[in-house]
């Protein structure tokens, strides 16, 4: 029998298969900066000061949004908005119609598969608690785009 993601559409997914898509690369808690002219998007080193650098898990997922009230619930959005997600997010590509990655924990049965993979931000983001002045985030624009 084929898996969920393949067998259903985002929509139509309960809400644990929904999380169950989260690989938990925190690639999603970078701060990001937008071009007002041009309208790109430049991702940062900065993650979200919620977000645990080491599992690369939110600290206070169900109440996120209270703590950090323009965190994006993605299940509220529409998937069009979806193209700021790094190319890697099983939801970006679920929406776009492609796999899942081999390394994502779905697939790989592994938990780490994601860090093995060398997908996850633990090994270059730093908590926007450590930044003095947030106006200078463009200072820590990563070389990456999604």
């Amino acid at each position: 029998m084929k898996p969920f993601w393949e067998l259903k559409t985002l929509i139509e997914m309960t809400r644990e298969e929904w999380e169950s898509l989260c690989d938990g690369c925190g690639q999603c808690c970078l701060h990001k900066i937008q071009d007002e002219d041009t309208d790109e998007i430049y991702i940062t080193r900065v993650a979200c000061k919620l977000l645990d650098l080491k599992t690369c898990r939110c600290k206070r997922y169900v109440e996120r949004t209270k703590f950090v009230p323009d965190c994006l619930e993605l299940h509220d959005i529409s998937f069009s908005q979806y193209d700021w997600l790094p190319k890697t997010c099983a939801y970006r590509l679920l929406h776009e119609g492609k796999s899942l990655p081999v390394w994502h924990p779905l697939l790989s049965t592994q938990e780490n598969s994601v860090k093995k993979a060398g997908i996850t931000i633990s090994g270059y983001a730093i908590s926007e608690i450590e930044i003095k002045d947030m106006d200078d985030l463009e200072d820590y624009v990563l070389e990456l785009q999604s």
